[in-house]
């Protein structure tokens, strides 16, 4: 009697995801979550449909190892899944095949309108906050916790006096000291009027000269034609809607042989903090972010990471487009 190898999947398993791949609704779910992660009652919105059929397909997909779930408090979001398995092969072409399917422009506005409103109470958490900023990040994770660290990667960058750089998020402004004496240019980037006018007035009181501040998001950055040598994204990621598409502006900002820095939250599952920080997600696997950067065309070139007192893990990457 032969012994199956536990990492080739059986004839039932393969059969199990095509049967799940062989719906075109399904496979519109796997093309609407391939960059990004929603919630149940999030895709019933997307697709006009009621939640308890939209959780029949997300369990047919999970069940085939399609999509994977992730618990971040009370919330529920499903991705593509990513686990190493014997069906790698199998689902890569699955989703090749999904990502090649368009989306009705009706599904494409109604994403649009469920990130809109991600984005809407982010921006409306810090203008009711803007003024306990530093009293909740204190709670998290401060810059003093890990901006010496991102410091020290910039000053491993060659040629810094003679580029342009763009911190997005500036939050307070505790970076551009530093980015100013390191760089010709800074821009810093921020989608809360009120959280870029803490900032300003930061430098405003340092004589940081050199500092051009712009209201919007990294989506407005690419259509200004926004340009930088090096990016800087700090704890920003995890207040955004849309993370993945978030790298992916930052990749086409950067100028030939650019460098972007992320500084971000590893995965905890501390649910208070999206109601006293304002965070939309609970932090990220590494992997994850260096897919999302590998995939807008960026090389992984190091990282570093520290652990904070209060039981959360601080990542830092350094990405760059220099072949």
């Amino acid at each position: 009697m032969t012994t199956r190898a536990p990492d080739i999947p059986s004839a039932d398993q393969v059969a199990t995801m095509l049967k799940a791949a062989g719906d075109p609704l399904r496979l519109q779910i796997l093309r609407v979550l391939s960059n990004n992660a929603f919630g149940a009652l999030e895709l019933s919105e997307i697709f006009n449909m009621r939640q308890n059929a939209m959780s029949h397909h997300l369990k047919r997909l999970a069940g085939a190892e399609l999509v994977t779930s992730r618990r971040e408090g009370t919330h529920l979001f499903y991705r593509r899944s990513t686990a190493d398995s014997g069906f790698d092969a199998m689902r890569g072409e699955i989703f090749a095949a999904a990502d090649r399917i368009p989306l009705a422009d009706d599904v494409l506005a109604r994403i649009g309108r469920v990130e809109q409103e991600r984005a809407r109470c982010s921006r409306e958490f810090f203008r009711q906050n803007a003024d306990k900023f530093r009293e909740q990040q204190d709670l998290i994770a401060s810059y003093p916790q890990y901006g010496e660290a991102v410091v020290a990667m910039l000053d491993r960058l060659p040629g810094r006096g003679e580029k342009a750089a763009l911190e997005v998020g500036p939050g307070e402004g505790e970076l551009l000291p530093d980015l100013h004496r390191r760089f010709a240019r800074v821009t810093a980037l921020d989608n809360s009027e009120a959280m870029l006018e803490r900032s300003r007035e930061f430098a405003r009181g340092r004589e940081l000269t050199a500092v051009d501040f712009v209201l919007g998001d990294t989506g407005a950055a690419v259509a200004r034609g926004l340009r930088a040598d090096v990016v800087t994204l700090n704890m920003v990621l995890h207040h955004t809607p849309a993370p993945a598409a978030v790298v992916a502006d930052l990749a086409r900002v950067l100028k030939p042989a650019g460098v972007l820095v992320i500084t971000e939250l590893c995965e905890h599952d501390q649910d208070w903090a999206r109601s006293a920080c304002g965070d939309l997600w609970l932090g990220f696997a590494p992997e994850e972010l260096i897919r999302w950067a590998q995939d807008a065309g960026l090389r992984h070139w190091e990282s570093e990471f520290l652990a904070l007192k209060n039981g959360f893990r601080v990542q830092i990457h350094q990405f760059s487009n220099q072949p």
